[in-house]
Order: C-alpha cells, then sequence, then structure tokens
C-alpha cells in the first residue's frame, strides 16, 4: 500500500510519515515547504516539492506514483493570522483542497483521511464535544477546515470519494527518539511557547486571558500527543480500505488542561523557573475544548499511548533541549 501525505515536511505530517515508515507502509510525502522542513521528512519516504494548488503538480504526483490512499495536512493552522488574513486561509485551505479533491477524482484516488480541527465546533454547547454537536466556528480557520468537509461530503456524494474527518485538538509532544519535533517559524502552540522560556529564548511566557469562565481564569484545552495522532490516521485510512463509509472523529483524551496547569507541568519536567506574565485574551479562542473520543475508541479502536501530561512535555523537552533552533535554520 502507498500512502501520500500531503504536508508530511510539517510538524503532524512527519511525525505521520514515521509512523506509517514504521509499519512498513510505502510513503510519498509532497509538500510546497512554506512552513514545513525538508529535513522533518523521513529518508524512506520519496519527496515532492509543490503546491495542492498547482494542478498540475498535483497531477504529476498521482501520475507518478501509484496511490492508495491520501492523508491531508496541506493547510495553514494560525487561529490568530485567520482573523486579520482570511482570504489566506479560503485561498490555501479551501481552494487547495479543491484542486486536490479534483485531481483525486480524475485518477480515481477515493480515499483520503483529513485533518480537521476542534475549532469547527467554535464555543461548544457541551462539553465534552461529541461530533454530532452544532458546528459553529468562531475563526477564519475553523470555517475553512468545516468547508474542506462539507466539500468531502458532497465529492463523496458525486463521486463516491470516501473519507474521514478527523477534528482533534491541541497536537504536542515529539517523536520519543528526538529526532523531529515542532518546528515553526511563527510559533502559536503553548508548550514550545513555555519551552521557549527555559531555553532562554524569550523571557517569560503570556497567559492570553485570565478571566475566562474556567477553573483559575485561563483556557482549558484538550491536548493529543502526536504520535497518538498518527495512530489515528492509520487506523482510518485502514478503516476506509475495508470499505466503510465516510465519517468524522473528534481525536481527544477527554481531560482539559488549563494554560497555567500546563506551565506547571513545565516546570516539574524541565526543574526550571519559568515566569509567566498575565496578558490580553487573544481573539477567537473559545474558554474550553475538551472532545468526547469514544466514538473513535469504538469504531476505529484507537487508544492513546500518552496520557500523561508530565511524560507528553517531557517527549516536548527531549526535542526543544537537544534541538534549540529547530531544524538549524
Amino acid at each position: 500500500m502507498t500512502i501520500l501525505v500531503l504536508g508530511g515536511a510539517g510538524y503532524i505530517g512527519s511525525h505521520m510519515v514515521y509512523e506509517l515508515v514504521a509499519r512498513g507502509i510505502d510513503v510519498v510525502v509532497a509538500d510546497n515547504l512554506e512552513t514545513g522542513h525538508a529535513e522533518a521528512v523521513h529518508p524512506s519516504a520519496r519527496f515532492y516539492k509543490g503546491d495542492i494548488r498547482d494542478r498540475a503538480f498535483v497531477d504529476s504526483v498521482f501520475e507518478s506514483e501509484k496511490i492508495d490512499a491520501v492523508i491531508h495536512f496541506a493547510a495553514n493552522s494560525l487561529v490568530a493570522e485567520s482573523m486579520t488574513n482570511p482570504l489566506k486561509y479560503y485561498d490555501n485551505n479551501v481552494c487547495g483542497t479543491k484542486v486536490l479533491l479534483e485531481s483525486m477524482i480524475a485518477h480515481d484516488v477515493k480515499k483520503i483521511v483529513f485533518s480537521s480541527t476542534a475549532a469547527t465546533y467554535g464555543e461548544p454547547e457541551n462539553i465534552p464535544i461529541l461530533e454530532e454537536d452544532k458546528t459553529s466556528p468562531i475563526n477564519a480557520y475553523g470555517e475553512t477546515k468545516l468547508a474542506m468537509e462539507k466539500m468531502m461530503k458532497w465529492a463523496d456524494i458525486a463521486h463516491g470519494l470516501k473519507y474521514v474527518a478527523l477534528r482533534y485538538f491541541n497536537a504536542c509532544g515529539a517523536h520519543e527518539s528526538g529526532a523531529i519535533g515542532e518546528a515553526h517559524t511563527t510559533e502559536t502552540h503553548l508548550i514550545p511557547l513555555v519551552l521557549q522560556v527555559p531555553l532562554g529564548q524569550r523571557d517569560h511566557i503570556n497567559i492570553c486571558g485570565t478571566d475566562y469562565p474556567t477553573k483559575d481564569g485561563t483556557c482549558i484545552r484538550d491536548y493529543i500527543h502526536v504520535m497518538d495522532l498518527a495512530q489515528a490516521h492509520v487506523l482510518a485510512v485502514e478503516y476506509l480500505m475495508k470499505g466503510n463509509e465516510s465519517n468524522v472523529f473528534n481525536l481527544g483524551s477527554g481531560e482539559g488542561y488549563s494554560v497555567r496547569e500546563i506551565i506547571e507541568a513545565a516546570r516539574r519536567v524541565t526543574n526550571l523557573p519559568i515566569k509567566a506574565e498575565e496578558a490580553p485574551r487573544r481573539g477567537g479562542d473559545p474558554a474550553t475544548l475538551i472532545a468526547s473520543s469514544e466514538k473513535a475508541r469504538t469504531i476505529l479502536g484507537w487508544k492513546p499511548q500518552y496520557t500523561d501530561m508530565e511524560e507528553i512535555i517531557a517527549t516536548a523537552w527531549k526535542w526543544h533541549s537537544t534541538h534549540p533552533t529547530g531544524f538549524g535554520k
């Protein structure tokens, strides 16, 4: 079986490729390297540099390789940026996916697993969030991901293209080998930002918003280790390969951690002081996002391996402390 991983040089995508290779699966990676790193691509994968908005490029990959399924991570994903530059997100996320689906249909590739997001829900009406809960995004990022889901739904109805949309929460951690991890030019994820303080790369971490209706006034999020996400994507591909219908699954731990709790856990893991300062809220941030992943556990057989926050942060610290400048760029 050969799987095409779009965005396979990015944070989650590169870990996905490592997981597929470890399972003996043939992997093709396509990435425009806008935010990804060529050094993050597993040496066993065949790499094509290009953009999914370029139909000729996408066609060339499908013509060069016999692809059985696609795993799609190629999207812009910064919530704050999506609020100030929404058209960038519609261009890359929505228009790029349209081109991709057109090419898949033309080349009779009818199975895709898609990296969606908890941001499709907006401010949740229930905690934990269920897949059938209302989707009402409060930022452009979530809106574009929801549009991508709906595009796939209609492509399934019209063309029989089967998809699994995985709505997940805060990806975190790094490969246990320490060979790859998070390396963003503009870092927005909480855990790597917190770890920049003990690395001496920033003086303090900002706590953005302390007046949310939560246990300590700070945002609460559901954190999932990146290798547990990779495992879920493999299970989703297997689900489609068995001839199952299109579906949507949440991926979450079912447990939420506040910003203050993450900072405290990082202090324990690093055994170093981490200065924190209170700051105003960021736009587009819901107070609490915690998922029920019972559906994924029951139907896909997904069982997260990393359930302790300190263990998760320890894998991130192993990467960041040995690669303080990421991949050296």
